[in-house]
C-alpha cells in the first residue's frame, strides 16, 4: 500500500499539536501547514471538510538523501495529511519506501525504510 494512515479520537488541532511534539523527538519539524479548506473556500469553492497538509523535514536526513541522489528532492519535504473523515480524524502519509522506488536507486532503500519507520512511530504515538 502506498500510504500509512491512522485514525484518532483527537480533534485536528490536538492531533497537529501532538504531531509537532512527537516530530521534534525525531528531529523533524513542520516547515509549512497548508489549510486546503481555507484556500479552496477563499477561491470560491465550498469545501466543507477540514483538511491540512503538513510539510515536515529532518534537515540531516534530507541532506544525506540529497547528497546520494538529487532526484529525492522530488519527494521533499515529507507530507503528512490531517483530515476529517466523517466523525473520525485521520492522519496519514505516503510511504517513503514506496516513493523511493520511483528513483530506481536501491542504495536509498534502507534509509527510506528507516525514515518511514520513524514517521510511522510519530503517527502511531500522536494518535
Amino acid at each position: 500500500m502506498f500510504h500509512y494512515t491512522v485514525t484518532s479520537d483527537k480533534t485536528i488541532e490536538m492531533l497537529v499539536q501532538s504531531l509537532e511534539t512527537n516530530l521534534k523527538e525525531e528531529k523533524f519539524g513542520i516547515l509549512w501547514e497548508f489549510d486546503v479548506k481555507d484556500t479552496l473556500d477563499n477561491k470560491g469553492f465550498d469545501f466543507n471538510q477540514p483538511y491540512l497538509i503538513l510539510e515536515v523535514c529532518n534537515p540531516k536526513e534530507a541532506y544525506d538523501m540529497l547528497h546520494e541522489n538529487q532526484m529525492v528532492g522530488y519527494f521533499l519535504p515529507c507530507k503528512l495529511v490531517v483530515y476529517k473523515d466523517g466523525d473520525q480524524t485521520k492522519v496519514g502519509m505516503p510511504r517513503p519506501t514506496e516513493l523511493i522506488q520511483l528513483v530506481n536507486d536501491p542504495s536509498l532503500n534502507g534509509k527510506a525504510k528507516e525514515i518511514e519507520e520513524r514517521l510511522i512511530g510519530v503517527l502511531d504515538k500522536s494518535k
